[in-house]
């Protein structure tokens, strides 16, 4: 075959690789100089590809933001300043009340430590397989990296949570030295008990004869996590003292705060919630029509 030939050879072959590269994985790096990642997956020739989708803009909270978690808010940031530091520390699971900070507090420890070296991570609990992946990409860099799974639960026949408990203490591959799982949750049992469990603790023909190894398999997942933090639903004093942190924060006066207490507690009332979400909530709904241009954090 002559040159002319293989010209045309070579470049059927650029334009067929032209044509494939939009469904190839990218092959750049993730941009490390982000505070913080997604952890993304697309698809690609029919297989989905994992990689770190770099987040510019993160939700920023302070610590001191946070009312009524004083003992939790303690904890979390003594565990992350260890952890920046090098020191001993431990993976966290932050369970309770819906609303009452749990997320908030660990984007808090982003804003706390990030010039400290901290990244933060999230991932969906869909992609929790991917975990050794993310270990592995993140274990050369010298930043520390906070890997976060929010709402954190597993329903029956669910087999994620084994690559969970892999990580956090149970494969033969030492932890990364580098990395802490931070998660939150709404039951302290990350898996779903039934009380058939108890009641089945008998000889079946066709059943489990341990079944009450079932459920130690279910609370071991949450025992891997070496802190535990509990939230609890807020008193109405509490509630009505985060609201005014919030409307103080937006520039509310004083005495624009107390006129809105009864009008807090009657936004409280109709959504069936005393949290702190809902006090941020209603200081932003107040905030706006008093016309308070503050900060919107």
């Amino acid at each position: 075959m002559g040159e002319a030939g293989n010209g045309d050879i070579a470049a059927a072959l650029q334009a067929l690789l032209a044509r494939l590269d939009p469904l190839l994985p990218p092959r750049r790096e993730p941009d490390w100089s982000a505070p913080a990642f997604r952890w993304r997956k697309r698809q690609y020739l029919g297989g989905a590809v994992g990689h770190l989708e770099a987040v510019r803009r993160v939700a920023r909270i302070a610590p001191e933001d946070l009312q009524h978690i004083d003992e939790q808010r303690e904890a979390i940031l003594r565990n992350t300043e260890q952890f920046v530091r090098g020191l001993p520390s431990n993976n966290v699971l932050l369970t309770g009340a819906r609303g009452t900070g749990k997320s908030s507090l660990i984007r808090a420890c982003l804003v706390r430590f990030h010039a400290d070296g901290l990244r933060l991570i999230e991932v969906d609990k869909n992609d929790l397989a991917d975990l050794p992946d993310i270990v592995a990409m993140v274990a050369p860099r010298s930043e520390r990296f906070i890997l976060f799974c929010d709402d954190l639960s597993f329903e029956e026949g669910e087999s994620s949570y084994k690559a969970l408990k892999a990580v956090l203490d149970g494969s033969i591959a030492a932890p990364s030295e580098n990395l802490l799982i931070y998660a939150t949750s709404n039951r302290r049992h990350l898996m779903p008990e039934y009380m058939r469990e108890n009641l089945d603790a008998r000889y079946q023909e066709d059943g489990e004869i341990h079944p009450g190894e079932t459920v130690e398999e279910k609370i071991s997942l949450s025992e891997r996590f070496g802190l535990w933090l509990s939230f609890y639903p807020f008193r109405q004093d509490d509630y009505l003292d985060i609201v005014a942190h919030w409307l103080a924060h937006f520039g509310a006066s004083p005495a624009q705060i107390d006129a809105v207490r009864a009008e807090a507690l009657q936004f409280a009332l109709q959504r069936g919630s005393r949290s702190g979400r809902v006090a941020l909530q209603f200081a932003r709904d107040c905030a706006g029509r008093l016309g308070i241009r503050g900060s919107q954090r």
